[in-house]
């Protein structure tokens, strides 16, 4: 939790007109939901590009030309990614963002434990927009030079590390346990949102110069990094309420101080006295050492790995396999790509809620895993036969891959960064989220620079390595599973 000291520089009041009773919890609640919301979905619109431009940049033209249906003038490429290593140097550019992203976020744990939330996400949500557009200003300055674009791209990582941490800690200040795992299930679809605002928003200015893709995306978190500068709230206490996980309600008005203060309620007195003991943040070690952390953690390695590898070359790859003997343009493969975060939306709902309805995350996540498997098989070797089977495998396969990562990255994250054993300190939360997503974002980086280096192999070794990779996600979390079947047989 928040100390008063840390958490408290003055944000405005949305819909000023509205007094108690009307501002409920409930109210305050759903306002965080939709700012961090809006928050998270903007971040990834603004790392959406790259994926949608690298058709543009690397290498693009298929041997069977002749069975293209709209080669376009950009189809050149852009030194210096468009030759016969284009793959290799737009791999090593992702790997460059992912790295300090994924070595930022522990850094960005550490800090957002012990200082002002609101104004810690909003300086990354700045830092983001700026060298978003910076790259894209690459293309008016005609800039060919490699160690541009990765500068570029490792100082917006360590911007961009800052966003998770930070808005999973503030839901987590609002949210008790109750429904937790369907609540942030709808919530965390904000990346897959987000990705679908990238794709669109950057496959639809593509046609005006591959720049544009990087500009308006960049200009849309900086809008709502001020949205969140004015309005967002970081915890419940600096509007009189305590903590959720408390489940009571208490005004801060004069009459429960003057109460507080005489001994009237022993209750509240114990609950200012957990306040207290828990204001300061857990170390980054001991953070490790919370049971679930390490296994989730490295899950979500693997499991990220994935996903990130279909989120920056699912584009390319549509654009570079014929379905139905037809390639498709830029554009299209663009916004196509969507269908499989469409499916993510879902599917991290639908994961959120099994896992409420169980009350069994790693079951779960070991279910949606081991699924997603021969999903990705049948993509692989059915999805060139028609459009329709292309769009359906791709929807089943978002569906599958996004459920466990969604539901590791917030509601697992945020169980173990207030489990009891932490005296529900939620000031842990910033940490033990940007341990886990840390973690995962190592095999973020992994996965997409892989791809650029295997799929010169061909495709069926990219995705051979997927689904490795899907297998050992759920090998860590057998452990866990076992342990929440033991306790469901036991009947705890």
């Amino acid at each position: 939790m928040q100390s008063e000291s840390l958490s408290q520089t003055p944000a405005l009041t949305l819909f000023p007109g509205l007094k108690p009773p009307h501002k409920t919890l409930l109210f305050h609640k759903i306002c965080v939901l939709v700012i961090t919301f809006l928050a998270y979905a903007s971040f990834h619109a603004s790392r959406k590009p790259p994926s949608i431009v690298k058709s543009v940049l690397g290498p693009t033209v298929p041997s069977n030309a002749a069975q293209v249906s709209n080669l376009s003038s950009y189809d050149t490429g852009w030194p210096p990614f468009n030759g016969t290593q284009g793959t290799h140097r737009l791999g090593e550019l992702d790997l460059a963002f992912l790295t300090s992203y994924s070595i930022g976020m522990y850094f960005a744990g550490h800090v957002g434990d012990r200082i002002d939330l609101r104004l810690f996400l909003v300086f990354g949500m700045m830092g983001s927009g700026f060298f978003t557009i910076l790259f894209g200003l690459g293309y008016w300055l005609d800039v060919h030079v490699l160690g541009f674009f990765v500068g570029v791209q490792i100082v917006c990582g360590v911007f961009q590390s800052i966003g998770w941490p930070c808005v999973v800690a503030v839901v987590g200040n609002w949210l008790g346990e109750s429904k937790r795992g369907l609540i942030m299930g709808v919530w965390n679809s904000h990346t897959s949102v987000g990705n679908i605002i990238g794709s669109v928003v950057a496959s639809g200015v593509l046609e005006f110069g591959w720049g544009w893709s990087f500009v308006v995306p960049g200009l849309l978190i900086i809008l709502v990094g001020i949205l969140v500068f004015l309005f967002l709230v970081v915890n419940p206490e600096s509007m009189g309420f305590v903590h959720p996980g408390m489940d009571i309600e208490m005004s801060v008005d004069t009459r429960n101080v003057e109460n507080l203060q005489k001994g009237e309620s022993e209750e509240t007195k114990l609950i200012e006295s957990d306040n207290s003991d828990s204001s300061s943040a857990i170390g980054f070690l001991e953070a490790w050492k919370l049971p679930g952390v390490a296994p989730f953690a490295f899950c979500l390695f693997f499991s990220k790995l994935v996903a990130y590898t279909f989120l920056y070359w699912l584009p390319y790859y549509i654009k570079h396999t014929a379905v139905a003997g037809v390639h498709i343009s830029h554009k299209t493969a663009g916004l196509l790509s969507t269908i499989f975060d469409i499916g993510g939306v879902l599917g991290g709902i639908t994961a959120g809620f099994v896992s409420d309805l169980i009350e069994a995350r790693a079951i779960t996540a070991i279910l949606f895993l081991f699924l997603s498997i021969p999903a990705l098989a049948s993509y692989r070797i059915f999805g060139s036969l028609s459009m329709l089977m292309n769009i359906s495998l791709m929807f089943l396969s978002g569906f599958l891959v996004n459920g466990p990562y969604s539901l590791i990255t917030t509601a697992v994250a945020a169980d173990l960064g207030t489990q009891s054993l932490n005296d529900r300190n939620s000031r842990a939360l910033a940490t033990v989220t940007a341990i886990i997503d840390g973690t995962g974002s190592v095999g973020a980086a992994l996965g997409p620079l892989l791809a650029g280096y295997i799929s010169t192999r061909g495709w069926n070794s990219v995705f051979f390595m997927l689904i490795l990779s899907i297998f050992f996600a759920g090998l860590f979390l057998i452990r866990i599973a076992r342990t929440e079947i033991r306790e469901k047989l036991s009947g705890k």
